[in-house]
């Protein structure tokens, strides 16, 4: 029989497993919110939120991809590494907010939904087919205003969207754009230069230069300073109309992950903060800003770089609940996800029921990084041996022969013949081949390795259970994503409903039609 190709995109509508993980959340955040005005005393927050004012200043958080399972590992990792591993869970900075609710995000045409269509829904309060931004679903012609619009024409908002991954990418395009498929890279381009939005920031277009005038020179014409560099991004100040794209970039020209990021580079949490100093003025303002490669991490099952990835929307939050704390009356941040991704689980099934989290500090670069040091050594046609000795340095797992074996740091990382077995394989195949999906690949490589580099998925893998972490998909779920309010009219945002359902409690309270 002939081998199939395949690729992620076309597994896409596969159904998934939801995380039952997610379903006790959100039957947790239901009874949270029957006391809010006390959880908000506990946790030393402001009450005066709960007057029903029109929030002069929104921040909307959106964690892609970040589903309950994405937010409890982060806490549990958190926790454990800062008690010396201790089951202590830490509180990552939006689970202090008082209200919390649980969101569906199912669009026209599948329960695993992707960004796109969940982006829109957020954004515009309209379902919509995978793929497609602000579209009617199936003919495709009719353009949704979303509320990041709305905010600037009809009531003077100055507007900030911002992201970890390209700024033409399909979550942050769903605040500006309107178009037949998420792949209009170049006209995504030219809505954002059109939008007059005061502040972009995040990684580089997609397809910058697919029409006579590059999206570059379409933003400065518009009257857009154009930032490149991290030195440029610190001297902006207030009443600056910029597109910022992010000095340090990595794969797809998206910003690092949190996990590889160097020394003083600047991460999400440093463009949150100065986007509040350019966007500052008496009419207020509206910023969303997108983690967006929590989801990439998890698409290619790297528990560690969504972790990190997780711990840094927490840092970026908290700039905004820095920001609260001087203005309580006029602000209100929501934190949210567009979708789950991966089918993470807390849990596996060779820990029992034992996780082992501080494994996971023996990471020190994503799954991507890794890549590049899977390039050299097929260029050097290196032993797997040798390629050992780098998985020891990238994720800290060794072989029962190695030096370290009896050092109680590596007691839960040394191999079993089974895992290295998987390991050789899957190095062998990253030699020959590349990374799955290139050349000719089978049902059985890609549900092994997905679209990535075999060697460097197997890896995760290998640490993500010896750590009792684990995967169902290299896709999207259908499973419930949380919501996080606090600050004006935080109290809407409470008990189970519609991820459509965003967009109009925001627009309820702004009185936006």
């Amino acid at each position: 029989m002939k081998n199939v190709k395949f690729s992620r995109r076309s597994f896409l509508k596969a159904g998934a497993a939801a995380s039952v993980a997610s379903l006790v959340a959100a039957n947790a955040a239901v009874a949270s919110a029957a006391e809010p005005k006390a959880a908000a005393q506990e946790n030393g927050l402001f009450d005066g939120m709960f007057g029903g004012k029109t929030p002069k200043y929104i921040f909307l958080f959106i964690g892609d991809g970040m589903g309950v399972a994405q937010i409890q590992s982060a806490s549990f990792y958190k926790g454990t590494v800062e008690n010396n591993g201790a089951v202590t869970p830490a509180e990552l900075s939006f689970m202090k907010f008082p209200f919390v609710g649980s969101v569906t995000t199912y669009d026209s045409t599948s329960f695993c939904p992707d960004s796109a269509s969940t982006a829109t829904s957020i954004a515009s309060g309209e379902k919509t087919e995978s793929g497609v931004i602000n579209m009617t679903p199936w003919t495709r012609d009719v353009p949704f205003e979303t509320i990041a619009e709305k905010l600037h024409s009809q009531k003077g908002y100055k507007v900030g969207i911002l992201s970890t991954v390209n700024i033409d990418h399909a979550t942050p395009a769903a605040f500006y754009a309107h178009q037949a498929s998420r792949k209009n890279y170049y006209e995504i381009g030219e809505e954002l230069a059109n939008s007059g939005f005061e502040y972009f920031a995040g990684g580089d277009f997609q397809n910058p230069r697919g029409g006579a005038v590059s999206n570059y020179d379409m933003a400065i014409a518009k009257g857009y300073k154009l930032v490149t560099t991290q030195a440029g991004a610190a001297a902006l100040k207030a009443g600056d109309k910029a597109l910022v794209i992010a000095e340090q970039r990595a794969d797809a020209a998206a910003m690092n992950y949190s996990i590889d990021a160097a020394a003083g580079e600047w991460q999400l949490s440093d463009y949150v903060r100065k986007g509040i100093e350019v966007l500052d003025n008496p009419n207020g303002f509206f910023m969303m800003a997108e983690s967006g490669k929590i989801d990439w991490a998890c698409h290619a099952n790297d528990t560690a770089a969504s972790i990190h990835d997780v711990l840094e929307m927490s840092n970026a939050v908290q700039v905004a609940v820095d920001f609260y704390n001087q203005h309580p009356n006029d602000t209100l941040i929501l934190v949210t996800a567009d979708h789950e991704t991966g089918g993470m689980t807390i849990g596996f099934t060779t820990t029992n029921y034992d996780t082992y989290l501080t494994n996971l500090t023996k990471q020190t670069m994503s799954f991507v990084k890794f890549d590049s040091i899977i390039d050299t050594l097929r260029a050097q046609g290196a032993s797997f041996e040798a390629a050992m000795a780098e998985a020891k340095k990238a994720f800290g797992l060794i072989t029962a022969n190695d030096a370290d074996a009896a050092n109680p740091e590596y007691e839960n990382l040394i191999l079993t013949d089974y895992e290295l077995e998987g390991l050789r394989t899957a190095y062998e195949r990253s030699m020959t081949v590349g990374a799955a999906g290139q050349g000719d690949m089978t049902q059985r490589d890609y549900e092994l390795y997905g679209t990535y580099q075999p060697f460097s998925v197997e890896l995760c893998h290998v640490l993500n259970h010896k750590s009792g972490m684990d995967h169902t998909t290299w896709s999207h779920t259908g499973a419930p994503v949380n919501i996080y309010a606090i600050g004006a009219g935080s109290d809407k945002f409470t008990g189970a409903f519609d991820n459509t359902e965003i967009f109009h409690k925001l627009a309820e309270l702004t009185n936006v039609q």
